[in-house]
């Protein structure tokens, strides 16, 4: 088979969504399921592990280029803007935050991080909402320093320099009573187990390559 137009190039740094910043650092084809198919070998940092993707698949999956430093830094300006109050149901606030987190793109997941932070300020958030937040707030710095040539150390100041203004406007205006955030175990079970499938569905290929690359 000839071998296709790829979007990515060795070496390239790409954003994987839900994943991280990652390195493509391998371009191969092998048989699987009886088809010869070209896969990207992506090599993420945070988790120290390596994926295969098909590259006729990368697009869908929402693997992207890292942004310029101008949309690094419209990225940050964002982080600063005033914004609508996240609804008080923090299920519904779970689910739309994951939606965008799945999306993928810098806006996105710089909207996560205000959300979240602003949230934060009024009210501790759940177990699952912190992770979320955290997750979030980790592929934003990553993917910054990327972009500005600059560490995630010095983005996180950035970071708190954008939000610090919107959490001391969170404390002299709460919106929210104290029973609405009722963490709900079963609720955050099916959550876990709907992500759980999600991501070893994304990871077959992955999985079935590295046991063939040994």
């Amino acid at each position: 088979m000839s071998k296709p137009k790829t979007d990515f190039t060795v070496n390239q740094k790409i954003v994987y969504p839900s994943q991280g910043v990652g390195k493509i650092t391998e371009i191969f084809k092998k048989e699987f399921n009886g088809e010869m198919t070209y896969y990207y070998k992506i090599y993420l940092d945070i988790s120290d592990m390596y994926v295969m993707v098909p590259v006729d698949k990368a697009a869908n999956l929402g693997i992207r280029p890292i942004v310029s430093a101008e949309e690094a830094q419209k990225s940050l300006d964002l982080i600063g803007e005033d914004f609508e109050p996240p609804t008080s149901d923090w299920k519904l606030r779970y689910q739309m935050n994951l939606e965008l987190l799945k999306k993928g793109t810098i806006e996105d997941i710089a909207a996560i991080v205000r959300c979240l932070y602003h949230r934060s300020k009024v009210k501790e958030l759940p177990i699952l909402e912190r992770k979320l937040y955290d997750n979030a707030k980790k592929l934003l710095e990553d993917e910054i320093a990327e972009a500005l040539g600059i560490t995630s150390k010095e983005v996180e100041v950035m970071l708190h320099a954008k939000l610090e203004p919107l959490g001391l406007k969170s404390e002299k205006k709460p919106v929210f009573t104290e029973d609405e955030d009722e963490d709900d175990d079963e609720f955050g079970s099916d959550l876990d187990s709907k992500d759980n499938g999600d991501d070893e569905e994304d990871d077959s290929d992955g999985d079935d390559m590295d046991d063939d690359e040994d």
